[in-house]
């Protein structure tokens, strides 16, 4: 590229030098070739069409999904000296009127356009009268019906910039496309010859963790975790506005200068809390995916899901606006299976195809959370990518599940593609290796395989997990044309000639390892609460249920100590944060566990981390003000459950959230109806003597005795009432 470029491009934008694919990419739109560009979040794509629409004759169409990005980006041009405009429903018709004149005279070199306004007549109008350079079509993406956020209105682009245009180059740009959603776009609009320029999707810099999403816990753990990033910017995206608002205001009120950002707001506010944030006026954005598209913040150092994206395009477009500067950023998913099935249901009125194309979306998903292998494998492979090695830099490969010898599983599993005719996807494949009998496997003569039933011991997710390992390692690989479908690769075939020994590690199992990880610090790989105070608290509890002819678990549970040992409360109202302590239980026991901590602090010289207790805006909701007056009244407890319109189980539980924080509660008018004297003596024994107060435990221990969980659990409440509270 020539001299005069280079000075072009450290004038107009400051750089010295092109990154990357960017110089090839300027010099193909230069020369008027149609242009498809993969690059991912923070390489610089917004750069490969601003500086040719610059450096050209006429303006520049840049159609782009986001009013938030458009005027970001126009901003920034303008600060550049450079003259760019947008049209969109936010402009009066005296600005749209301005915008046009300066377009009409030759003036603006940039003109971001909705895909809604462009297919307005009166626009289609004025940009046949204008001097155009090319089109650039941002988030190409969104055209395809396989990518992660469809818009129906993108598929018209093409037959609208053959009206406008129909000889004016094309430049499709995206930060996320699989080789099935390439394909697409590239159809759509016409655009199979075009130069391809696809850059690594690696972010090296990037750590990826997943962890169990346990309620309470995990906002407990988000507090944690951003006060120990201090100072830091980070983003923090939920999937409903009504979740955005929520977590917004609880790191309000635990101190952490935080502001919500989502469609719903006032445009204005929006803005003020997009500018804060992007002006370090505050540190964490919590939003809906609505934020972060193209907002250049290169020192954005963690980005955490509280909910489940959409997919794995989704997931990694939200991830890359960590670390855009080079630098560190941590990405932390929490991750349940009731999410995924939540959004399954959001998808129930949708057409039949998006229906099903957005099921195969969440399954990626959910088997990316789960997966055991290396993260950033997984993830490159799922956009076309190979990695041969471990990262060495995610959550799985610090700290690897076991191991087990795959060579029988995978020459099974290999086999079942090769015999099914490299024509079925993962499921049907799984159904053929677990001998499973319809008319659909009947029908292709599957029942025949020499692998059909062969799989039979090991359960379907067993079976998945191997298909899906055995894809991110090269063995099998996709069919781009049929979507879901999977073939076996050369690779394959050669290993079914000369098969050796290969290692596959377990998944996860998110609802077991709840315990393991939820109070971790990312840079902690210990416990993460003081160990040494935890025992000395021990001590303390032992000596007080001793004095008090109680057992321990009745004055303050574990969790609760162990929260102590990671916060170090030294005040009443902080003991009272903790999580089954409250006032009740403070003003019963709380004086010698306080005079403890404080000693321990003061000569250990530790900060106490007080500001990590987790309060909330109001302690007391309402569902738990309305239990407690309708208890005081005697109302009988199916009867609040109806009026509250929730199950026993789940009344249970609340009332059990109440006295574990030890408010005192008297159910014995309603256990009086439902236990006889005997039975309750019993109850009373086996708890007066039990080590812990788990139902489980319970339930074993008193096995031969006929309780229902439901009269154990309603007793423990009773129990904990009267000698806790």
């Amino acid at each position: 590229m020539d001299q005069n470029i280079k000075e072009k491009l450290k004038k107009i934008f400051g750089f010295n030098n092109f990154r990357g694919n960017q110089e090839p990419i300027v010099g193909n739109v230069l020369i008027g070739r149609n242009t498809f560009v993969i690059m991912p979040t923070g390489a610089g794509k917004s750069l490969c069409y601003q500086f040719p629409a610059v450096v050209s004759e006429g303006t520049a169409i840049v159609i782009s999904p986001l009013i938030a990005l458009m005027k970001n980006q126009v901003d920034q041009l303008n600060a550049f000296g450079v003259n760019a405009y947008f049209l969109n429903s936010t402009l009066n018709k005296s600005e749209i009127t301005k915008v046009k004149k300066e377009v009409l005279s030759g003036k603006t070199k940039l003109l971001y356009v909705a895909p809604e306004s462009l297919t307005k007549d009166e626009n289609i109008a004025f940009l046949k009268e204008a001097k155009l350079s090319f089109v650039a079509i941002d988030e190409a993406h969104c055209i395809s019906e396989w990518g992660h956020d469809f818009r129906p209105e993108y598929r018209k682009i093409k037959s609208i910039i053959g009206q406008i245009g129909p000889e004016l180059p094309i430049v499709a740009l995206t930060a996320t496309a699989t080789p099935k959603v390439q394909q697409d776009i590239q159809r759509n609009l016409q655009m199979e010859e075009a130069d391809i320029f696809k850059s690594s999707f690696n972010r090296p810099n990037l750590f990826y963790e997943v962890r169990p999403k346990v309620k309470n816990e995990t906002k407990k753990a988000i507090i944690k975790y951003i006060k120990s990033q201090k100072g830091k910017s980070g983003i923090i995206y939920c999937l409903s506005r009504k979740k955005v608002e929520e977590i917004a205001e609880l790191l309000k009120v635990n101190g952490i200068s935080a502001a919500p950002y989502h469609a719903g707001l006032d445009q204005a506010v929006r803005i003020k809390n997009q500018d804060d944030f992007l002006n370090e006026e505050i540190d964490v954005i919590v939003a809906t995916i609505a934020f972060g598209m193209g907002i250049d913040k290169p020192d954005v150092r963690y980005v955490i899901h509280y909910d489940v994206p959409k997919s794995l395009e989704g997931y990694y477009q939200e991830t890359g606006r960590a670390g855009r500067d080079g630098l560190e950023g941590h990405c932390l998913m929490f991750y349940r299976y009731d999410d995924i099935i939540k959004l399954e249901k959001f998808n129930k009125d949708k057409p039949v195809t998006e229906r099903e194309n957005a099921k195969v979306l969440l399954e990626e998903m959910a088997a990316y959370a789960e997966s055991s292998m290396c993260r950033r494998r997984v993830l490159l492979h799922y956009f076309g990518e190979m990695l041969e090695e471990d990262c060495g830099y995610c959550d799985n490969c610090k700290k690897p599940l076991e191991k087990f010898e795959g060579m029988d599983h995978l020459i099974t599993v290999i086999t079942a593609v090769k015999e099914t005719n490299n024509r079925f996807n993962l499921n049907h494949i799984v159904n053929v290796i677990r001998g499973e009998r319809n008319e659909y496997i009947a029908s292709y003569g599957h029942d025949q395989s020499s692998v059909f039933g062969k799989g039979l011991e090991e359960d379907e997710k067993f079976w998945k997990t191997i298909v899906r390992q055995a894809l991110v390692m090269g063995y099998l690989e996709k069919d781009i044309e049929n979507y879901g479908v999977i073939k076996v690769s050369e690779k394959g075939e050669n290993y079914l000639e000369s098969p050796f020994s290969v290692s596959f590690s377990k998944d996860h199992d998110y609802e077991q390892e709840v315990g393991d990880s939820i109070a971790e610090e990312v840079s902690n790989s210990g416990k993460a609460y003081d160990e040494k105070l935890f025992e000395l608290l021990k001590a303390e509890r032992k000596r007080v249920a001793k004095a008090k002819n109680l057992p321990p678990y009745v004055i303050f549970q574990d969790p609760s100590l162990e929260e102590m040992a990671t916060v170090y409360p030294t005040t009443k109202e902080e003991l009272a944060q903790i999580n089954g302590v409250g006032m009740g239980k403070v003003a019963k026991f709380g004086a010698s566990f306080l005079k403890l901590i404080e000693t321990y602090v003061e000569e250990n010289d530790i900060i106490t981390a007080s500001d990590v207790v987790v309060k909330t805006a109001g302690n007391r909701s309402k569902v738990k003000i309305s239990i407690i007056q309708q208890v005081d009244r005697k109302i009988d407890l199916d009867e609040i459950a109806d009026n509250l319109n929730i199950s026993m189980s789940e009344l249970i539980q609340e009332i059990e959230q109440i006295i574990y924080s030890g408010t005192k509660l008297n159910i014995n008018y309603y256990i009086e109806h439902i236990l006889d004297e005997e039975r309750e003596e019993i109850l009373h024994d086996y708890f007066m003597s039990a080590e812990t107060d788990n139902i489980k435990v319970a339930m074993n221990e008193l096995s031969d005795e006929d309780f229902a969980e439901e009269e154990v659990r309603v007793y423990r409440i009773k129990f904990i009432s009267e000698h806790a509270n």
